[in-house]
């Protein structure tokens, strides 16, 4: 899987590396916020046209109708030099941000071209229902004189954009909220300040029998929405060998970041497996599938698992996995009320690692049309290092996704430390796996425990409760749960469900779990696990 700023597989310095190096683009010195000051920040613009929503819808509609062409981008070579180093060394001028001259708009400052990200996309500036392409001019950025950039020709274009903070922010020239680059991807960061997963327009055959495909964002039109001050309305166009799109993104930076979607697609051709509302995270290991003396750090992800909110009103939580071999993973539904990738663990003790893996921020995704029947399906993929993303989600109606047909899909994103709607069960706040059995006990063979932990209001006065007043119900799709039952937590307001389970052989095993009353009645939400028995030594 590729990660979401780039067209390629990244290297281990990329993933740290590489958006420190983007943020340096849009740091520079602190200038003044007007364009005046800068007679190199003369931004220069095409001639204007006319430009709506329903003209972008047809243009995609009209586009499909033709056979996809890849878009024309620079000499390649040249390109390719522009590694997260160069491109580090080459900073945006802040004082040259569109819409740094307006007040109710959100300042906009761009990527430069570069190894990761190699393709220009066209950017346009919409007011009044005219829009203006922004061109490209090398004046726009600080490039050191040795730079491979100075060997682009002048019309190289731009690889994407980010919107920096209100110019109220003391840090608004180098703290962007939201940045589109690479593909149809696109990120934003959460409450605690810090990014981390990506969203993307479209999935394209994700983990299906033919290959991945990639379609992309091909032109923008930004447009500062009037109705409300600080928000930006971003209209693209994605193009692909299967698909054409007109997008329609609302953004709004509050204690996180909040995007309104509304996506009009155009199929090409049949697609095996078309993903909407994608996202993309990293997990390598947690608490529950740690391998011995595999790194230093107690935990290393992005994010720990996938949240649903069925159309049926059952909550789930199915921490994440880092499986042997890719796997897929389907959660049927009618009309869900949402999914996304979240971040529970926020204790820094549990990562120690100052890439700040406890500030990375959930996503939720919120449909704001009924889906109809289908799955969210979660594919992961297995890794030995954290420079890949290697977890993806994604909606999947149950009708097939044929040539000629035409969809629409309305949703929302949030860009949060946690759920947007939160709900009174008791959540999973821990999934540990060890031996079976007893201590002081031979512990026999092929059986695992595990334990499960739970927080939340429900569960909070019962540290008392009677023996047998709060019970695990624990199914498993094949083999033998033995030993089951709930307990407090001493000392910390937590309950934890305690099972068995002998699984024979190595085909995984899907687990259910909840928390229940006396009553049978429900106290926390369900917990999912895909459980691979290990293979015995030979």
């Amino acid at each position: 899987m590729l990660h979401p700023l780039s067209t390629g597989p990244l290297t281990m310095p990329t993933r740290r590396s590489l958006l420190q190096s983007l943020a340096a683009t849009a740091t520079g010195a602190l200038l003044p916020l007007t364009h005046a000051a800068d007679s190199r920040c003369a931004s220069r613009f095409g001639p204007p046209s006319d430009f709506s929503a329903p003209w972008l819808v047809e243009r995609a509609r009209r586009l499909a109708a033709r056979p996809w062409r890849p878009p024309p981008a620079p000499d390649p070579q040249t390109v390719q030099r522009l590694d997260y180093e160069t491109l580090g060394r080459i900073r945006y001028r802040p004082a040259c941000a569109l819409f740094a001259d307006r007040r109710r708009a959100p300042p906009v400052t761009f990527f430069h071209l570069g190894r990761f990200f190699p393709t220009p996309v066209r950017i346009h500036r919409v007011e009044h229902g005219k829009a203006r392409e922004l061109l490209y001019d090398p004046a726009l950025f600080d490039i050191p004189a040795d730079n491979p950039a100075r060997e682009l020709p002048a019309d190289a274009g731009f690889a994407g954009f980010r919107l920096q903070e209100d110019r109220s922010h003391s840090e608004w020239r180098s703290q962007d909220w939201a940045a589109f680059a690479g593909a149809s991807y696109f990120r934003a960061i959460g409450e605690l300040g810090q990014y981390g997963l990506s969203a993307r327009g479209i999935a394209v055959d994700v983990a299906a029998s033919q290959a991945e495909e990639f379609p992309a964002f091909t032109h923008f039109w930004l447009e500062p929405d009037v109705t409300a001050a600080g928000r930006l309305c971003v209209h693209a166009l994605l193009d692909g060998p299967s698909l054409t799109g007109a997008y329609r993104f609302v953004l709004q930076r509050g204690a996180g970041v909040h995007m309104e979607v509304s996506a009009r697609l155009f199929l090409r051709r049949d697609i095996e497996r078309l993903g909407i509302a994608p996202m993309s995270s990293m997990m390598w290991f947690a608490e529950h599938n740690r391998e011995r003396s595999i790194d230093w750090r107690p935990e290393v992800h992005d994010s720990d698992g996938l949240e649903l909110w069925t159309g049926a009103g059952e909550r789930i939580w199915r921490p994440l996995n880092n499986p042997p071999q890719v796997t897929t993973s389907s959660f049927a539904d009618q009309s869900p009320r949402g999914f996304g990738f979240m971040q529970r663990d926020r204790d820094f003790e549990h990562y120690l690692d100052g890439v700040r893996y406890e500030r990375r921020p959930s996503l939720w995704i919120e449909p704001l049309q009924d889906w109809g029947s289908g799955a969210v399906q979660l594919v992961e993929i297995p890794t030995d290092d954290e420079i890949h993303d290697n977890v993806t989600a994604f909606w999947v109606s149950g009708a097939p996704a044929r040539a000629g047909e035409s969809l629409h899909y309305r949703y929302r994103l949030h860009w949060l430390a946690d759920h947007p709607q939160p709900h009174p069960l008791a959540r999973c706040v821990a999934t540990r796996i060890g031996r079976g059995g007893e201590p002081g006990q031979p512990r026999p063979e092929g059986v695992q425990k595990f334990v499960v932990e739970f927080a939340g209001e429900t569960l909070a006065a019962t540290d008392a409760a009677p023996t047998g007043a709060i019970a695990a119900r624990v199914g498993a799709s094949r083999g033998d749960v033995t030993r089951s039952y709930a307990e407090p937590v001493p000392g910390t307001g937590r309950w934890r469900a305690v099972f068995d389970l002998a699984a024979a052989g190595t085909e995984p095993v899907e687990l259910r779990l909840f928390l229940a009353d006396a009553q049978d009645s429900p106290l926390s939400e369900t917990w999912l696990y895909q459980y691979r028995p290990q293979r015995p030594p030979a």
